[in-house]
């Protein structure tokens, strides 16, 4: 679906995110308006009964409807893994945009092309319109192979591969040379990137070339994404990547290796949090999102059937929304989820608590 009529739709969401310059409504009485502002110190710790006057003040302020918002004005956004404007990749960069950051992206290699050329002929204008009336923008469309780090491990195949032909620096470590060129430092990484080539094969079935080519696209490309962009974070910032309830969950179909990337996503998560914690000041999460029927989820060849029993079976019966996970994300870019860092966040509409399918038809009783 696409994500302007996705946005519509989901007109609560975005409206929690508005936050345009040009126009940013006085609040309502008894409505709860933006209270969070740049002075993040005001979430800071105090030791243990020190109540200081401003922060009661604070406090007063948010009893009276102050209310949250979510702004990140000058804040400089790096998103791998958009190639249209189908994908979460790109919701997130848009409500990432309503929140006021600035974006760039790396598009995979033989996608840039068609992204680019969508892009100049307007193919994606009525999707980046944001609820101000602006288009969003990109600061920079880089090519980008997240699967190689340096040109010394790109085979001959991919250097002649006529897809390739034309871009220069589009492996990691060059991708992000010429980020630091450009922007200097940034203050939000998003991964968005998964690729099994046999991930139609049942596991059993799975090559070890395939079974390591899922690995490498879909979770070794986030280590290797924070190794060279980590040192061109701002204190404070975030990392995100996505994840699929597959990671533990059994999911018959999604195969090829990628449950089994997906749970080593997770679990570097939690490792890279610390380490990247400790080593950049910065905090990483990964977001496990229901089923959506993008153009890469269809690839699977049953994202259809996982949305239908998704919307039988889930607590909250509707479709997952894109925009629902750009939400998260950039909740979780923000001040806000400051003491937020290596978890799996489910945005799901609940199915991943379920233990039993309700529309099972052993549970159809007058079949029984």
């Amino acid at each position: 679906m696409a994500s302007q009529a996705v946005c519509k739709a989901q007109g609560v969401v975005v409206g929690a995110l508005r936050t345009s310059v040009l126009a940013r409504p006085a609040p309502r009485a008894g409505v709860l308006a933006p209270m969070y502002s740049t002075k993040t110190q005001v979430f800071a710790p105090r030791p243990m009964g020190v109540r200081s006057r401003k922060m009661a003040t604070v406090t007063k302020a948010s009893a009276n409807g102050a209310g949250l918002n979510i702004d990140l004005r000058g804040k400089k956004a790096f998103i791998a893994g958009v190639a249209d404007d189908q994908g979460f990749g790109w919701a997130i960069a848009k409500c990432l945009a309503e929140a006021g950051a600035e974006i760039s992206l790396g598009v995979w290699v033989p996608a840039l092309n068609i992204f680019e050329t969508s892009f100049r002929r307007g193919k994606f204008d009525e999707s980046r319109r944001l609820s101000n009336g602006s288009l969003m923008e990109f600061a920079h469309i880089y090519p980008m192979d997240a699967v190689f780090d340096t040109m010394d491990d790109v085979p001959a195949d991919v250097k002649d591969n006529k897809r390739y032909a034309g871009n220069e620096g589009w492996t990691v470590s060059e991708c992000a040379a010429k980020v630091a060129k450009d922007w200097g430092k940034i203050d939000i990484l998003v991964h968005s990137l998964a690729n099994g080539p046999e991930v139609q094969k049942p596991l059993l079935e799975t090559s070890r070339r395939g079974y390591l080519a899922a690995m490498s696209a879909s979770s070794y490309s986030f280590v290797s994404l924070l190794q060279r962009f980590g040192p061109l974070m701002n204190e404070g910032g975030a990392v995100i990547s996505l994840t699929y309830v597959a990671a533990d969950r059994v999911i018959p179909g999604y195969g090829g290796g990628m449950s089994s990337a997906k749970a080593a996503l997770e679990s570097d998560t939690k490792v890279l949090a610390y380490e990247a914690g400790r080593k950049y000041s910065v905090r990483v999460n990964t977001i496990s999102a229901g089923p959506l029927g993008s153009r890469a989820a269809k690839a699977i060849g049953f994202i259809d059937d996982m949305i239908r029993y998704s919307y039988e079976n889930a607590p909250i019966q509707k479709e997952l929304a894109a925009t629902e996970v750009g939400a998260v994300a950039t909740f979780l870019c923000s001040p806000l989820a400051s003491a937020v860092t290596g978890q799996t966040v489910y945005v799901d509409n609940g199915l991943s608590i379920m233990g039993l399918a309700g529309d099972s038809k052993t549970l159809d009783r007058a079949n029984a």
